[in-house]
């Protein structure tokens, strides 16, 4: 196991040095030859790291699986059924620079509906969903959460899990963040890390961790079951079905769409489509 999550942290790291590498590739200029000539032979070494990466990760793949699920409980929450929640309406989604994604979107859900919305990629799913939790989160008769994609728009990355989740900081209350975290499957040093150190997995597990204690009767997920283990994911699927709270989500997820939603709509370039 613990060969795995350094296997783990070893890819993360390559992967962000292999992105630097590449955007400093991809934005050097012509008029510098020689830092051109120094980027490619550091891309060239980072390749060859690569290919050892992957001989390692196949090696590390005909290991015994030994991961346990993680244990996992949202706080008692209800939404009034039938409480309007969201009347969306949008003429044009656009991308930040200008770029339409989508016309003609209109959403209306009502408590305690859990709904989600499917289509291919780059259809604007996401810009939907940042708009709509937009909306949510400002609202006081309600109390929304936001899930992104991008874990990391609302992580402070240099804190430790613990102290990311702390409220009040006292002696009573780390002791019960740790026990969570610990039912999560995070190791006593993990807990003790910068979370920017962390993996995919152990982040989303932050972000659900913090959405339980919130006791948010409103979560809003973007691929909510996307960076969690095959044994992990039974779990999610079963206390999100479970919550007596209303969830906008988005996801390809056929077995948390079946579960989990009682609403779905598919996103074209057209609009939001019901399809059941």
């Amino acid at each position: 196991m613990n060969d795995r999550r350094e296997e783990k942290k070893r890819q993360e790291k390559f992967n962000r040095i292999r992105e630097k590498v590449q955007n400093d590739l991809n934005s050097v200029s012509r008029q510098d030859p020689h830092s051109g000539y120094l980027l490619k032979k550091k891309m060239r070494a980072v390749k060859s790291m690569e290919r050892r990466f992957d001989r390692q990760a196949e090696e590390m793949e005909r290991l015994p699986e030994e991961e346990e699920a993680i244990f996992f409980r949202m706080k008692d929450v209800s939404f009034p059924p039938g409480k309007m929640l969201l009347e969306y309406q949008s003429d044009c989604l656009e991308t930040p620079d200008g770029a339409v994604l989508a016309r003609d979107l209109q959403l209306t859900v009502k408590g305690p509906d859990k709904v989600c919305i499917i289509g291919k990629n780059g259809v604007g799913k996401t810009t939907l969903l940042r708009e709509i939790a937009e909306q949510l989160l400002e609202r006081k008769d309600i109390h929304a959460v936001y899930m992104p994609q991008n874990y990391e728009e609302i992580l402070e990355l240099s804190m430790t899990p613990a102290e990311y989740l702390s409220e009040n900081g006292d002696r009573e209350e780390q002791t019960w963040i740790r026990t969570c975290l610990g039912a999560l499957k995070y190791t006593p040093e993990e807990m003790d890390h910068e979370i920017s150190e962390l993996s995919g997995g152990q982040k989303a597990k932050i972000l659900l961790l913090k959405m339980s204690l919130s006791g948010a009767d409103v979560l809003i997920l973007d691929e909510p079951t996307r960076n969690f283990s095959p044994l992990s994911n039974p779990v999610i699927r079963e206390i999100l079905a479970e919550y007596q709270g209303a969830v906008i989500s988005i996801s390809h997820d056929r077995k948390y769409i079946r579960e989990v939603c009682d609403t779905v709509y598919r996103m074209t370039e057209n609009g939001l489509v019901r399809v059941r």
